[in-house]
């Protein structure tokens, strides 16, 4: 491969961000910039010499603009190759230009069918035929012509061609490889999107993960894993991925997954509420009339465990809050919530002695859409469910012992009802007074998890409520239960014992709800 001289480019975009800087750069470098419809206007107006295309083949637009550049004086002049004679021999004959730069971007099809308004029709209508051909014609010919999809691609060619006058090899490469990513990217969006039509079920037929890379992380998981932070495409609500750094060191892979916990646990409270997190399991949680007094009742809930937590909040942080978290002996690695006030920010990053390391995550408002998939890789591929995020239906739940909750003690079920979908399986949690006082996660057996909670809540647990992810498959758990002076257990129901659980609940006086449904999580 050599550097040819760049006589002519050719732009056609949809994005028209910093095109006419573009064109014009080229233009004041020597280039002559050929163009098509809206994107000829839009250069026209700028004061920018442009040819339009329809000039240069003798054939206009047709089909409402659906063909506009597929036509051998342009796919010739893309294609040919300038070191194969025959090559020039026919060029020369049909009068065919060359085209040094082809830059493209595609029709809005993703951002078309994210709408919520789109119909059918629409988004036909913005599947790009001309624009993909004409970059896979370029990538394919980077021997001799660079491409361009993107804006921010548009300084590097500027700088090389204004220098020299061509464009490296190098870089005609890299633009190729990159071209051939955004078109297999395209389709795909396009072929999901109207994979939906002939899906049995809730879920495709076929699924294809549009990944972007975001970041570089230190490591993964422990230091001798590499690792990186990829994008999903499209994401309409608040996620770590979309989130600002306000403070603090770089986030490692740990703490993406500390936080992201920390995040689906606040999003479960509609009262001010924190969540207190070491590996992804919640060590306390409160909601409270105030942010700064659901917080201060969180970290109360294990403050052993608390140290070095990671917190969600799921309000503006403000100067009361980060005063609590200024505390002296309190320390927190990270902090997610949606928003910060400046005073709030100014103790955070002046006051604590991590003030320098802690991270500080802005995610923005949290009333996004509930729904999507959640995707668990496993060995050889993947899978694939709804999210378990949508709100428990209240009405459905049913007092199956003889013994029913007070209004006060239901209010409390419902709450330890939120905290018990935060940890993993088998999980209990125990609950006063709309704060987390102990949290069994993750043990092989329930009654274990039943045994780890009641620990932690100790003495408190006399009066409170318990919660259970699955049912009880035993009555032994009741009577631990009964043992601590737990009043009141939610749980989902649907063992072959139950008839056994209930009858050690009324045994001992205590009021028992099913849900009906369960909120397992591996």
């Amino acid at each position: 491969m050599s550097s040819t001289k760049v006589r002519r480019a050719l732009i056609s975009v949809s994005d028209k961000l910093g095109v006419s800087d573009f064109a014009r750069a080229l233009s004041d470098a020597g280039v002559e910039i050929y163009s098509t419809g809206g994107t000829r206007r839009y250069l026209e107006q700028a004061g920018i010499p442009v040819v339009d295309i329809a000039a240069y083949t003798g054939f206009p637009e047709v089909l409402e603009g659906r063909v506009k550049t597929l036509h051998p004086k342009i796919f010739g002049g893309i294609l040919f190759r300038r070191d194969v004679e025959e090559d020039q021999e026919t060029i020369d004959e049909h009068g065919i230009l060359s085209f040094e730069i082809v830059a493209v971007n595609l029709y809005p099809f993703e951002a078309t069918v994210a709408r919520e308004d789109v119909t059918r029709d629409e988004a036909v209508e913005n599947i790009d035929i001309g624009g993909p051909s004409l970059i896979r014609a370029a990538a394919k010919n980077h021997a001799f012509v660079a491409v361009a999809t993107h804006p921010e691609q548009y300084s590097a060619i500027l700088e090389e061609v204004q220098a020299t006058g061509a464009i490296s090899e190098e870089l005609r490469r890299r633009l190729m490889v990159e071209a051939f990513s955004h078109t297999a990217e395209y389709d795909r969006a396009i072929a999901d999107y109207f994979g939906q039509e002939t899906t049995s079920g809730t879920l495709p037929r076929t699924l294809s993960l549009n990944l972007k890379k975001k970041a570089e992380l230190r490591h993964g998981e422990n230091p001798h894993q590499s690792a990186s932070l990829y994008a999903l495409p499209n994401v309409r609500r608040a996620s770590l991925v979309t989130s600002r750094q306000l403070n603090g060191k770089e986030l490692s892979f740990n703490n993406y997954l500390d936080l992201d916990a920390a995040l689906s646990a606040i999003r479960l409270f509609e009262q001010p509420g924190c969540a207190v997190l070491k590996h992804t399991n919640p060590c306390g949680a409160a909601i409270g009339e105030t942010l700064a007094d659901a917080t201060r009742r969180a970290f109360e809930g294990d403050p052993v465990s608390a140290f070095g937590s990671v917190v969600g909040m799921n309000r503006t942080v403000d100067e009361e809050t980060a005063m609590f978290l200024c505390t002296p002996g309190l320390f927190v690695e990270a902090i997610v919530a949606p928003d910060y006030s400046a005073a709030a920010m100014g103790m955070l990053t002046t006051v604590p002695k991590w003030k320098n390391n802690v991270r500080i995550m802005q995610v923005g408002r949290l009333d996004g859409e509930t729904g999507g998939r959640q995707y668990r890789h496993i060995d050889g591929g993947m899978l694939v469910q709804d999210l378990d995020d949508a709100p428990d239906l209240h009405a459905t739940w049913k007092t199956v012992t003889q013994t029913a909750p007070s209004a006060e003690l239901l209010e409390e079920l419902r709450f330890a009802w939120l905290t018990v979908r935060m940890l993993k399986s088998n999980a209990i949690s125990v609950t006063r007074d709309r704060m987390l006082i102990g949290a069994g996660a993750g043990q092989m057996s329930r009654v274990d998890s039943v045994e780890i909670a009641l620990k932690k809540a100790g003495e408190k647990a006399r009066g409170a409520v318990l919660a259970s992810d699955a049912f009880f498959p035993f009555p032994d758990s009741i009577e631990r239960a009964a043992e601590a002076g737990i009043a009141a257990i939610v749980q989902p129901g649907g063992s072959v014992k139950d008839a056994d659980v209930i009858a050690a609940c009324d045994e001992r006086g205590i009021a028992m709800l099913f849900t009906g449904r369960r909120h397992f999580k591996h």
